[in-house]
This record gives structure tokens, sequence and C-alpha cells, in this order.
């Protein structure tokens, strides 16, 4: 009777293993949104021997073939339409067939980084620019795929989250600056858009970046492995990426947007060099040099000394990459006490300027904020020019922020006077002989000169001076 079971168990087996072998990962699911007029992967898990059959219902006549390997992954790929749909995919595998539905083709961002990218609509403290806009989210063609706050020593094949379609019921969960980032698009280019949300308040740099870009360069290996641990969230280099970004390196996405910064200003200094490998590690692994904007932090009272400060000026450093731009959100805070600003909505509006004029072409956005060009000496005053966008004004009758400093380094306020041609010059009572300028460089200043599309001048300095702790 045992020798009569065991060929019976085995086959039940065997046909339980087939049943439930195949299984795709959590992005491609029903509501995803796909990158439109592109190449996109699509992987899985089945049975070795199997063959992988997918049918796509914008291209139904045509069947893509793929055979999954000794360890049961599939990977192959499928060109995507303009955008548009609902479209279907199905998967046919041994006896399964699996059909994702509701799919839109369209453009898909990353929005990540950590709490002030993760402010949504439901904070205890509410954004103070949202409006009634939850009560008026639903939108079929903006979508969200939000993952949950994991961390992994090694890196994940799979993640949680589903697709969700814009609502009243949806959105309030959402990243506030994301959701505007992403309606902005689908307003402006009449498309789909799907924004995939993988942030973690509190979290440092280095958790985000992949373990190959510190084992390819000894420098950032030692500021990762130099870390303190905190109670908030894991310090460890790469293991967020690994369990929060790397699971989704196989989508295609249009774009990355990042707010990110202030769990580094304990170490500001060495920002620069990270979140340059950060960059390279992520194009590297999605094997894109897709765009990447960011957000430089806000002012705060609450950091260390000028640290905020010296990490705004890293921040500004990487934008020497391909294909990376930076806003700045100075202007935007409701209270220097908090580290969290209400103003949310033009966070998201001032990021989606960036793609719409570099990603989308639409040349009469002007997104650029004016910045520091030159500076010239004449007896006890500085005159300073700068590239902008019209001539500078201010909203105070004396802007307050400039910063003059002599041969000792000492820095005193200055006064500052903003001369018909759009340069300011500068005088300080205390500095009788200027070597050098500071503007907005430390870790509260607010700033108070602006362009004429009101974009706030970006902080600058002349000196050199190192970031002493």
């Amino acid at each position: 009777m045992k020798k009569l079971l065991l060929p019976i168990f085995l086959c039940l087996a065997l046909s339980v293993s087939a049943q439930w072998a195949f299984r795709l990962p959590a992005i491609i699911s029903n509501h995803a949104v796909f990158q439109q007029s592109a190449d996109v992967k699509l992987w899985g898990w089945a049975q070795s021997g199997s063959t992988v059959k997918i049918i796509c219902s914008w291209n139904p006549t045509d069947t893509v073939k793929a055979e999954p390997l000794k360890d049961w992954t599939w990977t192959t790929s499928v060109r995507t339409p303009k955008a548009g749909g609902p479209y279907t995919i199905t998967f046919i595998s041994s006896a399964q067939k699996v059909v994702i539905e509701d799919i839109m083709i369209g453009e898909v961002w990353l929005c990540s980084g950590q709490s002030n990218m993760e402010y949504a609509f439901n904070w205890e403290s509410k954004p103070i620019d949202v409006g009634d806009e939850v009560a008026n989210s639903a939108n079929n063609e903006l979508r969200f795929f939000q993952l949950s706050h994991t961390y992994s020593i090694y890196p994940k094949d799979n993640t949680d989250g589903e697709w969700k379609v814009s609502s009243p019921e949806t959105t309030p969960s959402m990243s506030v600056a994301g959701y505007f980032f992403g309606k902005t698009i689908n307003q402006k280019l009449k498309v789909p858009v799907g924004l995939i949300a993988s942030y973690w308040g509190g979290t440092n740099v280095q958790s985000w970046m992949t373990s190959e870009v510190f084992e390819n360069n000894a420098e950032l290996k030692k500021l990762a492995d130099d870390t303190r641990p905190v109670n908030w969230a894991p310090t460890e280099p790469s293991v967020i990426y690994n369990s929060m970004l790397h699971p989704l390196v196989n989508y295609n996405i249009a774009g990355a947007i990042w707010y990110q910064g202030e769990g580094n200003t304990g170490e500001p200094q060495n920002y620069g060099k990270l979140f340059e490998g950060l960059i390279k590690g992520w194009r590297k692994a999605f094997d894109k040099e897709f765009p990447f904007y960011f957000v430089q932090i806000a002012p705060w009272n609450g950091y260390w000394k000028n640290s905020s400060a010296y990490l705004r000026e890293q921040q500004a450093s990487v934008l020497s990459l391909p294909k990376t731009g930076m806003i700045s959100v100075g202007d935007l805070v409701d209270n220097i006490s908090d580290i969290h600003p209400r103003i949310k909505k033009e966070v998201g509006n001032r990021l989606v300027n960036l793609a719409l004029k570099e990603q989308y072409g639409i040349q009469e956005i002007q997104p650029y904020h004016p910045k520091f060009k030159s500076f010239t000496i004449n007896k006890n005053k500085v005159n300073i020019r700068f590239t902008t966008t019209g001539k500078l004004t201010s909203k105070a009758k004396s802007p307050a922020n400039f910063q003059l400093a002599g041969a000792d380094n000492q820095f005193y306020a200055a006064i500052a006077k903003i001369e018909k041609d759009g340069s300011v010059t500068l005088s300080s009572k205390e500095v009788k002989t200027p070597v050098n300028v500071r503007y907005c460089f430390t870790n509260d200043a607010m700033p108070d000169i602006f362009d004429v599309n009101g974009l706030p001048l970006l902080p600058f300095r002349t000196d050199n001076l190192e970031y002493k702790p």
C-alpha cells in the first residue's frame, strides 16, 4: 500500500508545484503603468522546462516567449506603444494562465528620499497649500505604487505594494510633492502617469546606495562603514536599496525625483561624493541614464553649526553629472523650527518644471533658479553679478542674508543694495577690506531675493573654508 501511495503523493506534489510555480513580481500587476514607446522588461518565476507565453493586448498577434532558467527565473521584453490604455497582458505557463488588467501606458517616475518626500496628505501636520485636492483627486490616468519600509542585508527579488488608481480613498497616503509632480505631467502631456513611491524618513544616503558602488570605491566604502546607528532607521550601507529599490531595477522608468540630505548633516563634507555614487549606481542598476532631479534641503534652525549650509553646497556639486537638476525650497518654509515644512505642492511644481523643460521639451517653461556668477571688489565694497532670468528683486527693503569677510575669514552681516542693472552691491562696517562673500550660507536663512519667475537665488559662497564640526 505504501509503495502505491508514494507515486500518488509525488504526482499530487508535482501537480501543485506546476499549478503555483508561475508568479509575477508585485509591481507587474493590475492597474500598472508601463513606460510608453519603450522596450519594457517583463519578468517573474516559472518551472524550468516550461515556456512562458506572453500576449499584450496592444499587439495581440505577437506572442512573446520566455524560457525559465534553472533557478526558475525568466526575463523578456516587449515593445510598448504610445501612451494609452487600458490594456491587458496575458501570461501562459504550463497549465496556468494569469491576466493582469487595466494596464496603462505612459510615463513612469520614481519618487524617493526621506521624510519630506514621504510627507503625505494625511500627515498630522497637514500640508497648507493643497486646498481640497484630495476630494478632487479621482483620476484614472494617475496611479501610485507605494512600498512599505523594509530593509535587507541581501538584495531582494520582490517587494510588497500594489498599484492604486488616484482617488479620494488612495491619495491621502501618497507623497504630496510626488502627487503634484505626477498630476502636472498628466495634465501637460495628456498621458497616464505612474509614480513609484519608495521613501523612508530619517534615512541616510548610504543605505540607499548599491553595494557595487562601495565594492569599487575604497573611499566611499570607508565613508559608508563610518555611519553611526540611530533608532529610527537602519544606517548600514545598501540595506534599504536592497529591499526598496533592487526589486524594481528591471522596471523601465522615465526618471527619478529625490528629496534627501537631512540624514547626512552630521558629515556634510562627504555628501557630494556619496550622492554622486548613488546617482551613478542607480543608473547602472536600472541600465539607463535617466534624469535625476532633486531638492536642496530646506532651512531649519535645529542643525548643528552650519552643517546644512555645507550639505546644500555638496548637493549642488553633483550638477556636474549629466541629466541632473536641482531646485531650492528655501523660501517654502512656514516654520523655521519645523524640519517638515508644510508647503509641499510648490515643491512638486518646481521639480516637475525641470522635467517638463528638460525631459519633455516644453520650452516656454523657465525652471532654473538665479545663481551666483562673479564678483568684483572696489575698496570696501563688493559688487556681485548673477545668472538669472530678468532682474532680481527683493521682498525686503534691504536683503538680509549676505555676509562679508576679510582676510581673517570672520564673516559679518552685510548691507545689500540691488542696483538698476540687477547686480548687488555689498558693504559692512566691520569689514574694511572685503575678500569673500556668502549668501544664505547658514542653517536657517530663508532667501529674500527672487527672479521674475519668483524663484529664489541659490545659496552660495566664494570662500573655500572646510567644514569643522
